[in-house]
């Protein structure tokens, strides 16, 4: 397994929380200037500043274009630095820092010694076949697992109902989507860790309700269910069906023709 690093205040390496790469990490202070003294309160531009921009006629293109894409930066509220030489520092803040990835070149933003941007998703990274509509549900409970475990594990509960769904069972009973999975070739073992999500805590529990019982030990176990299910029954018959295609065309027709004889 690939040496995992979680982000700290007292590492100058650690997995990215916003791509995921083990890699250096640049730390800076944060020196604080007054807002202008026309505005009493922050600025956060929207579209009306977009058009107001594409229709100035006194702003170059390239500027056109640069505060364009500032603009689009502020609406999705990413944090990012521009340098500016010209004003002036007078203050100092302290107990709030910034890294910058040195992969993605991305910041983070800390408080004292608590990552506060972006949430850090605990668990393991989505199999990447795993359908994204139930990706979204997947990172969504990565979010909030360390905070809620129950809420993260009534998510991966309902992915495990989404993923039936995908795979052609109705979704509608956990225990008979199982069962027919099963003879459609899913693991054994697999099939016991799902009916282990079935039946922990509360079998009358549904997918995406609460099971006052859940911890965050049943959510972790519950992320590698969910990629173990997209790995057995996604992933590897799409490597073994590429594999095949792979082989001549004549040695494919025999083999389909020997199934046909059987």
């Amino acid at each position: 397994m690939p040496k995992h690093v979680p982000p700290s205040i007292d590492e100058t390496a650690f997995n990215c929380p916003h791509c995921g790469a083990l890699t250096t990490q640049y730390w800076f202070e944060l020196f604080p200037a007054e807002l202008e003294s026309d505005r009493k309160t922050p600025f956060i531009p929207n579209e009306d500043n977009i058009h107001a921009v594409m229709l100035n006629q006194e702003i170059g293109e390239d500027d056109r274009r640069t505060t364009v894409e500032w603009i689009r930066e502020m609406e999705m509220a990413f944090v990012f630095m521009e340098r500016i030489s010209s004003m002036g520092v007078r203050l100092k803040a302290h107990n709030i820092y910034l890294s910058q990835c040195y992969n993605c070149s991305k910041l983070a933003v800390w408080v004292h010694d608590k990552l506060l941007f972006p949430a850090y998703k605990t668990g393991v990274q989505p199999n990447s076949d795993m359908p994204n509509e139930i990706v979204k549900d997947f990172e969504e409970a990565r979010a909030i697992v360390d905070k809620s475990p129950r809420g993260a594990a009534a998510l991966l509960r309902l992915c495990v109902q989404k993923l039936c769904v995908t795979l052609g069972e109705k979704g509608k009973n956990i225990d008979d989507d199982i069962g027919s999975l099963v003879q459609k070739g899913l693991s054994p073992l697999i099939q016991k860790s799902l009916d282990i999500v079935r039946v922990v805590g509360n079998e009358a529990v549904h997918p995406g309700t609460l099971d006052l019982k859940d911890d965050r030990r049943t959510a972790l176990s519950l992320f590698n269910i969910v990629n173990a299910v997209c790995e057995q029954m996604i992933t590897h018959p799409k490597h073994v069906n590429a594999l095949f295609e792979k082989l001549p065309e004549a040695k494919r027709a025999a083999i389909k023709n020997r199934d046909l004889r059987k």
